[in-house]
């Protein structure tokens, strides 16, 4: 009764953080992170926009490893 089963797979992220800085309009925040998330998969964590305009972005992919079957 002690053992618990995990139904999922752990999934790893690798993490990417960027500060886009102030005066970056929204536009072109928007335009950066489509980039991104086309040409090198990544997703969006976190957008923090801060009181002097500064936007701190988490991006993260998923890490897929390859399992030896045999």
């Amino acid at each position: 009764m002690g053992r618990t089963m995990r139904l999922t797979p752990t999934v790893d992220y690798e993490i990417r953080r960027l500060v886009l800085p102030r005066g970056t309009t929204r536009r072109a925040a928007r335009t950066v992170l489509s980039e991104f998330a086309e040409r090198e998969h990544w997703e969006l964590d976190r957008l923090r926009l801060l009181p002097d305009g500064t936007r701190k972005v988490v991006l993260r992919r998923r890490i897929i490893r390859a399992v030896r079957t045999a």
